[in-house]
């Protein structure tokens, strides 16, 4: 009986990451939180399977005063969605007056029906420690939760961050990095260009997706915020996930999913090839075969492996050969 590649590719030695849609979508109005879950429903529809997250943003959505109500709004649409929804809420900071009652509202009523929650302006583990105590508070069970590192001082603890087991996958928060430090880092640095030539936030992009691979994480790359621009969003998507080790990143309008979809997918020749070389692996039991002329192992069948994950994650349908990996 043939071995499944989970099973054969990955141990205790080497576990898999999770595996996450490519694509999280932020929205906070109640229109704009509503017209992203039909949009959610439409494209599970038209792709056969949820492609993209929504997280329902109590941070920067609620009305100031009127934080209890919103997160009640939050938990209502949650409660309200289909079943193969797949929806976030992004609370306040744990050191926020708001944050306890958006924990035992959102978690409290609506926990069993969310991916996960994201905690923004995490600073060291601590905060994931506390937060996952009002978690454990409101929620039994084991709901993931997601850190937004926004500091310089929270990028030197990025590792410690990553490692937390509670969390599933950390993100960077561009534009709150750069305020951060104090007009030292031109405004530009927030644009599509300028965050990928600024030596201090490179640094901290790459340090936060090191920091993530190394702990088996998702890293989730910052927003785009010339967001009517598809050319500029699609040329740093491609850059956020072939050149600095993103697997994941924030949409902030609808216009920006597909392209961030399509960006975060394999060249096309690269999943033909990854799966001949998995089928080939299999057909041997998995030992070391040449392929075309080169060796390859268990290491390069974890990474055609993973290769082909991130082809679905991308929303789109690996070849009939290994789709029967994917049920």
């Amino acid at each position: 009986m043939s071995i499944h590649p989970r099973d054969a590719l990955h141990g205790a030695d080497a576990p898999l990451p999770p595996t996450l849609p490519v694509c999280d979508h932020y929205c906070g109005t109640p229109k704009t939180m509503q017209r992203s879950l039909q949009l959610q429903a439409d494209m599970t529809r038209e792709f056969g399977r949820c492609v993209f997250d929504v997280t329902l943003d109590c941070e920067d959505g609620a009305p100031v005063g009127e934080e209890a109500a919103h997160a009640a709004l939050v938990a209502d649409m949650a409660l309200a969605a289909p079943p193969e929804a797949r929806i976030a809420a992004r609370l306040h900071p744990v050191g926020h007056p708001a944050f306890a009652g958006d924990m035992a509202t959102i978690a409290g009523r609506a926990g069993a029906r969310l991916t996960h929650l994201m905690i923004p302006k995490v600073e060291s583990a601590a905060d994931i420690d506390a937060a996952e105590r009002a978690l454990l508070q409101a929620y039994a069970p084991g709901l993931p939760l997601h850190a937004l590192i926004e500091s310089p001082a929270a990028v030197q603890r990025a590792f410690e961050i990553a490692a937390h087991p509670r969390v599933q996958s950390i993100s960077f928060g561009l534009m709150d990095f750069v305020s951060a430090h104090g007009g030292a880092i031109p405004s530009s640095a927030m644009g599509s260009e300028g965050q990928f030539t600024h030596p201090l936030v490179v640094r901290a992009k790459l340090e936060i997706a090191a920091a993530a691979h190394a702990a088996g994480k998702v890293p989730a790359h910052c927003v785009v915020t010339e967001f009517r621009n598809t050319a500029t969003l699609t040329h740093a998507a491609r850059r956020a996930a072939h050149e600095f080790g993103y697997t994941r990143m924030w949409s902030i309008h609808p216009a920006q999913i597909r392209p961030i979809l399509d960006a975060f997918a394999p060249d096309a020749r690269l999943v033909r090839e990854a799966c001949d070389i998995l089928l080939a692996a299999e057909r041997a039991g998995w030992a070391p075969i040449s392929f075309g002329s080169v060796l390859h192992d268990r290491a390069s069948y974890r990474h055609h492996w993973l290769l082909l994950e991130r082809e679905r994650a991308a929303g789109h349908n690996l070849p009939h050969e290994v789709a029967r990996w994917f049920p």
